[in-house]
Formats: structure tokens, C-alpha cells, sequence
């Protein structure tokens, strides 16, 4: 078994190596190599197709999470859509069952890598979703300055320390 999972790989636009043999890459969707209006090819490839809100893994399978789940909302037929996903109307209930699911397969002591860029929800809000808080948080601003990407490092610790 691979030791890291990407619950929601998308185009692996996360990852340095969009091949690295030690990644589990799963996604909800396929989407076929398509090319960009900055003549760029962008397809989702995932190992397998799965839902982050049920991930088919057992308890404590993974060294590693990466976490990094829509956080927008946009029209199904946008391009925003085919490359990043979209929140529905329930996201808070969609973001609290991908943390309990990323956790439940993260090994004890496990680290959870979680993305967020807070265009639409502030961190402050899904943070309130997930079973712990961080141990680090890094945020750093858009070009525009009027968002900022976060990226927040968990640790799977004992339940009375996550409580």
C-alpha cells in the first residue's frame, strides 16, 4: 500500500510529481486531457475514483493525508468547475465528513495536509470542522490580496488529545 493519499487529487496541481509512486491520487471525477485557453493540457487522472466524504480505505492506512477540497462555488459547465470542483449548498457537512474521513485512515501520528483558499468560506469557519486544530497554519495572499491560500499541517493524535 502506498503511504500517502491525495483524498481529492484533481489536475495534481499540488504536487511536484504528478507520477510519485508513493501517492494514492483519488478523485471523485475523470475528466480527459483538455487544452487550456493558455494552450496548457489539464485532465484529472486519479488511480481511482472515490468520494473524500467515504473514502474504501481502512482505519489508519495512510502516513500521510492531503486534503485539498473545492472551495468555490461555480456552475457545473465553468472552467473553474472542470479544474477545481465546486462546494454545494451543504459544504459544511461535506468539509466535516472529509475531515473524519481523512483522519480515519490517517495512521496514529499521522500528518494531515489541508489547503484552503478562503475566497468563498473563511479558514476560521472550516477550521470549526475539523476533529483537531493544526499545529501549523500558513497563509499567504492572492495577487489580488483580497484572499488568502492556507495551508494547515494536523497531526493524528491520541482522542483525548483531539477532543
Amino acid at each position: 500500500m502506498k503511504p500517502i493519499l491525495d483524498a481529492c487529487c484533481g489536475g495534481k496541481m499540488f504536487h511536484t510529481d504528478k507520477q510519485n509512486p508513493a501517492v494514492m491520487f483519488m478523485d471523485i471525477r475523470r475528466e480527459p486531457p483538455t487544452k487550456l485557453s493558455n494552450r496548457a493540457i489539464f485532465s484529472v487522472e486519479p488511480d481511482i475514483v472515490g468520494d473524500f466524504t467515504q473514502i474504501h480505505f481502512l482505519d489508519n492506512t495512510f502516513s500521510m493525508v492531503i486534503f485539498d477540497p473545492p472551495h468555490l462555488r461555480c456552475g457545473k459547465k465553468s472552467f473553474l468547475f472542470k479544474k477545481y470542483g465546486t462546494l454545494d449548498k451543504n459544504w459544511k457537512e461535506t468539509l466535516r465528513k472529509g475531515f473524519n474521513e481523512c483522519f480515519r485512515v490517517l495512521r496514529p501520528q499521522g500528518t494531515l495536509i489541508f489547503k484552503w483558499s478562503d475566497g468563498y468560506k473563511p479558514l476560521e469557519d472550516v477550521l470549526q470542522l475539523a476533529p483537531a486544530q493544526p499545529i501549523i497554519v500558513h497563509s499567504t495572499p492572492s495577487q489580488s490580496g483580497k484572499k488568502k491560500t492556507h495551508f494547515c499541517v494536523f497531526m493524528k493524535l491520541p482522542q483525548e488529545e483531539t477532543k
